[in-house]
């Protein structure tokens, strides 16, 4: 668009992007202002089983982002969960803030109730504590609680910091269990609670500020109504 003469700032039309700005200056693009980036927002998002964490689907299938709401502003996912997984995803309009939340530096633990089936023991678990090597891939230690048995499935809560693809699913594989149900519970500090499944809620400014380390309300956009649940989209 600059090679082309469409950008100006302050007026005068610019031929080159080696130009530093700031916020008094004044940009236009086909003599239109450039909107200021929005404050960016963090949503809840329980992401039911059955969609998947992409835009556009190859292979035709429904992605979370036709089971958003309308009245959502563009935005993206922190992660993924995977097209079987259900639970806690979080979603953003800034993508500074994405690659913030994704950094493996971050350490974040997620969460996760998982289903398997068969009689496992504690025991059982003992070499994903201790960190696991899957087809030359180094997983770090996860802390795995049994919970309980229920006839042929047991439930155990799992927590890992690092979110590699399939991390869970393929580490329970690797000590002989199979998963038939991944629901994330939480992501941070930030919890699944009562959300209903499909349900939208936005972070309220201060908490984010406070889990983010955002300098003032300024960088925090004012928060929507709270919904916890909504009309679907017809499809």
């Amino acid at each position: 668009m600059i090679e082309a003469g469409r950008v100006a700032v302050n007026g005068k039309v610019i031929d080159r992007a080696a130009l530093n700005v700031t916020d008094k200056d004044r940009i236009t693009v086909d003599g239109r202002d450039l909107k200021a980036p929005e404050p960016p927002r963090l949503w809840l998002y329980h992401k039911p089983a059955g969609l998947v964490t992409t835009t556009r689907d190859e292979q035709g299938r429904q992605t979370i982002f036709d089971d958003l709401p309308d009245d959502l502003p563009r935005v993206m996912s922190v992660g993924r969960l995977d097209l079987n997984s259900e639970g806690l995803l979080l979603l953003t309009n800034d993508g500074e803030l994405k690659r913030k939340l994704e950094l493996p530096s971050t350490g974040w633990l997620r969460k996760y109730r998982v289903r398997i089936k068969g009689r496992p023991t504690d025991a059982t678990f003992a070499p994903l504590r201790q960190g696991i090597e899957i087809d030359g891939e180094k997983f770090q230690p996860m802390s795995v609680t049994l919970d309980r048995q229920q006839g042929a499935n047991a439930w155990a809560t799992v927590g890992i910091r690092e979110g590699r693809n399939r991390e869970v699913r393929r580490a329970m594989e690797a000590v002989g269990l199979s998963v038939n149900r991944l629901i994330r519970v939480s992501y941070g500090p930030f919890q699944l609670g009562n959300l209903k499944t499909g349900a939208v809620e936005e972070i309220r400014p201060r908490i984010l500020r406070d889990q983010l380390g955002l300098k003032d309300e300024k960088e925090a956009a004012k928060p929507g109504k709270p919904r916890p649940q909504r009309t679907r989209r017809k499809r």
